[in-house]
């Protein structure tokens, strides 16, 4: 079996955070949906599991951080600069909030942050690795 992510969300309102991660391009995996949860795909070895509060409780007792908090931020690989453009747009118009951070423009990478609905902060990022500055390559 190939190495995969599941990156764990507690979402307040789970019907809601699924509209928004598709709206980001994320799909549904109905095997792993429920009332309580959902299995939201990126790619075959990245899903994001939105978990309602009462379910995220039955794995830690951990307090769940406010919306303003950071913990983590999670950063995708898009196809384009217009991808992680279009990515800011659709969390913006689907209850999340676009540029949360100011821009990164450093010409061979150019990326984005945004904030789900729940607070959970994401990088969508697209880089050129052959228009990286050969001083920059690591090796």
């Amino acid at each position: 079996m190939s190495r995969m992510i599941f990156v764990n969300l507690p979402v307040t309102d789970l019907k809601a955070s699924m509209n928004f991660y598709t709206a980001l391009g994320f799909e549904n995996n109905p095997h792993f949906t429920d009332d309580t949860a959902a299995c939201m795909v990126w790619s075959e070895a990245i899903n994001v599991m939105l978990l309602t509060h009462a379910k995220w409780h039955t794995f830690t007792d951990r307090p769940i951080p406010p919306a303003t908090s950071s913990e983590v931020m999670l950063a995708v690989s898009c196809d384009s600069r217009e991808a992680v453009d279009a990515m800011n747009e659709a969390a913006a118009r689907n209850g999340g909030t676009a540029d949360i951070n100011p821009v990164q423009e450093l010409g061979f990478m150019y990326n984005r942050n945004l904030a789900d609905p729940d607070g959970h902060v994401w990088e969508a990022m697209w880089m050129d690795p052959a228009a990286i500055p050969a001083d920059d390559q690591a090796g």
